[in-house]
């Protein structure tokens, strides 16, 4: 019995993922919008009837990229010691997920790739997207404001502490070479009459932008030092680590 469940849910995790593929790869093909529900079924050989069974629409084919990022902040940061500092505790529970991503499998980065393309390459989605990461924010405030002993409802610093580290982290992500490539995509995509696709970006390694996104979280637990604007970048740290 035990086996037939597992297989059964090996199965549905299986038919989700090729609905996911098979819609990215037609998003960046021929736009968001030019891609329809009976076009990602078809790709797959699946009915509208098994789409909806996992998906509500084409928006929730990207969900799965906040939702597991959710998933694991939520629990990184519920299962940081007691007595850390909050500004840590939200740094290492953002670290979590980039620890994730850096030994996620080859199929799961390129994944994590695209669909980071089609959110900026198509303006409406990544204000969704950002909605959602904003919910997420406040589930994140919630436990700090218990890990706090405070009331979020009348103290608004565990909300300050996620916001301003989740800030830190949307910086390194805009710094990285998979958002400048992707915003050039949708440029010449806009400028550009001959076809509504959105241009494919070169994908960049996962690496490079887990390393943008902890240079930026290194920096921001730098700047809570006093001396931080009187220092070159790294160095106040490096300091600290001497003493």
């Amino acid at each position: 019995m035990a086996h037939e469940i597992g297989l059964r849910e090996r199965k549905k995790r299986q038919t989700r993922l090729a609905l996911i593929d098979a819609a990215l790869d037609l998003f960046l093909r021929q736009g968001y919008e030019q891609t329809t529900i009976d076009q990602i079924t078809e790709a797959v050989e699946v009915s509208q009837r098994t789409f909806f069974r996992y998906f509500a629409g084409k928006e929730d084919l990207l969900a799965y990229y906040t939702g597991t990022a959710e998933e694991i902040l939520v629990t990184a940061l519920a299962s940081r010691p007691a007595d850390e500092p909050p500004f840590v505790a939200a740094a290492e529970a953002f670290r979590a997920f980039l620890r994730y991503l850096g030994e996620a499998s080859p199929e799961e980065r390129e994944r994590f790739d695209r669909a980071r393309r089609v959110l900026e390459a198509e303006p409406a989605l990544l204000w969704v997207h950002c909605t959602h990461m904003e919910e997420i924010e406040q589930r994140l405030g919630a436990i700090m404001a218990e890990r706090m002993g405070v009331d979020p409802a009348v103290d608004p610093r565990p909300r300050i502490v996620v916001a301003m580290i989740g800030g830190a982290v949307r910086v390194g992500f805009m710094g990285s070479p998979c958002h400048d490539a992707a915003s050039s995509a949708h440029s010449s995509a806009m400028t550009s009459a001959m076809t509504p696709a959105v241009t494919p970006a070169v994908t960049p390694a996962v690496t490079s932008v887990v390393r943008q996104v902890e240079q930026a979280l290194a920096l921001a637990e730098e700047m809570f030092d006093p001396a931080w604007h009187t220092c070159a970048p790294g160095t106040v740290r490096a300091a600290a680590r001497l003493t």
